[in-house]
């Protein structure tokens, strides 16, 4: 039985090894190196300030996905947008984790009050665009041959979820 809960800092390591697997094995990441565990701690201590969740899906003891969101922009007019992220161990694709992962980043979101939800997802990973897609995600934006990777050009698509929050929203 797979259970979703809070990550916690001993998750890093799985984290950490699921994350630098989609680096060097698919486009789902836009960059080429693997990540350090500095840089994966740090990653995660910036989300648990900045009150961003960190949810894992765990499997009879074992990390078998992760999601979270954060920032869209940097700027404060995006205060209400945040942007998503889902990843799952290579072997465990296809089982339906990513939607057990999915439910509570929108409910988080809801209970923050975030507005908007984007997701950046490599135009070709159809799986993943219809996984956002079942969770009401539409398509806004088709940005073409915007990252280069593994010898190719990458279009990148960004889905949107718009929510019914915040209800009084506040400039500044």
């Amino acid at each position: 039985m797979i259970i979703v809960r809070d990550a916690s800092e001993a998750d890093l390591p799985a984290l950490l090894a699921i994350y630098n697997q989609v680096i060097l094995h698919t486009t789902a990441v836009y960059t080429y190196e693997q990540q350090t565990m500095e840089a994966r701690a740090a990653w995660y201590m910036d989300k648990i300030a900045a009150r961003y969740p960190v949810f894992i899906a765990e499997e009879e003891g074992r990390v078998v996905g992760f999601s979270s969101y954060g920032p869209f922009r940097a700027w404060p007019a995006y205060k209400y947008t945040v942007e998503n992220s889902v990843y799952v161990s290579e072997d465990q694709r296809g089982k339906g984790i990513g939607k057990l992962l999915i439910r509570p980043l929108i409910e988080s979101a809801k209970s923050q009050g975030f507005h908007a939800i984007i997701a950046g997802i490599d135009a070709a990973n159809d799986a993943s665009l219809r996984l956002h897609a079942s969770f009401g995600f539409q398509e806004v934006a088709h940005f073409r041959q915007v990252g280069y990777k593994f010898g190719r050009w990458l279009d990148l698509k960004f889905m949107e979820l718009l929510l019914d929050t915040p209800a009084n929203p506040v400039e500044g």
